[in-house]
């Protein structure tokens, strides 16, 4: 792991000029959510989303985290409000509409959480940032995703007949039987967990210039889609320091150990918070 000098390599933010700008309202779009606003806020959370998850699954946050945090989830096209909308079925394209998204919301200094796909999306789009010198995150978390240069632990799901492609998120812990077991609700969800499985088995990483910004890698001890091994292997991914936390729960402990996880993210991102 790469320990950070913080006198000499930090990742670019806005002066602090910008915080004080950060009392005036900003109107939010439909990719760019914000459920509890915080104007003098002095940091945004981005937050992406799993596969098949939306938006809402981080509508809490915005209480559990630090005053000093905006939390904006991030709403991907095919679910929730944008149901509509055909979901992307490759990454960089999706990244590279992503980052545009984050560079409209970086008047004020900024931190990107992923969770699973989210983990990858976030992780391309920070690369894409870092090439056209626009801001970077002050602090990358990368959750529950192995990094980006191993090779897939699993056999591809997307093509997967429904019944076994429905047995194996079952195995994963994310939906509930609830739903998992609602013939409608899964006709009207599969197009968009096909689309995102599709993403990520067809992800193919390509080697670049190490990321100038810190990460904080996440994973489950329980988690049998992802070693806390494979999430630590990020660290290769950046100039800067990359330190590990491993919590208790499976892939899915964003929601089993809920309020420890953002504890963590509360305490990462004290250091940059003016007092």
């Amino acid at each position: 792991m790469r320990t950070e000098n913080l006198d000499s390599a930090f990742c670019p933010r806005q002066p602090a000029t910008a915080v004080a700008k950060a009392h005036v309202p900003i109107k939010f779009n439909d990719w760019i959510t914000c459920p509890n606003p915080k104007p003098a806020a002095q940091l945004r959370l981005f937050c992406l989303p799993f596969a098949g998850g939306g938006a809402s699954i981080y509508r809490t946050w915005g209480k559990g985290l630090s005053p000093a945090i905006e939390v904006c989830p991030i709403q991907l096209p095919g679910r929730e409000n944008r149901f509509r909308e055909p979901a992307h079925t490759a990454a960089l394209p999706l990244a590279e509409l992503l980052a545009d998204q984050i560079q409209r919301y970086a008047e004020k200094p900024f931190m990107l959480f992923g969770h699973s796909m989210g983990a990858l999306l976030a992780f391309e789009l920070t690369k894409i940032l870092q090439r056209q010198n626009a801001p970077l995150p002050l602090t990358l978390f990368l959750s529950a995703h192995r990094a980006a240069h191993l090779p897939a632990r699993r056999a591809p799901m997307h093509a997967l007949p429904d019944q076994e492609f429905i047995e194996k998120l079952r195995r994963f812990g994310g939906f509930p039987d609830e739903i998992l077991e609602h013939q409608d609700l899964l006709d009207f969800l599969l197009p968009t967990l096909r689309a995102d499985l599709t993403l990520c088995d067809f992800y193919d990483y390509v080697p670049d210039t190490p990321l100038n910004c810190p990460l904080q890698l996440y994973a489950g001890r329980q988690d049998t889609e992802v070693s806390p091994e494979d999430v630590e292997a990020w660290s290769e991914h950046t100039t800067q320091s990359a330190n590990l936390h491993v919590f208790p729960g499976g892939h899915f402990f964003l929601r089993s150990d809920a309020d420890a996880l953002m504890q963590a993210i509360s305490t990462a991102s004290s250091r940059f918070v003016v007092l």
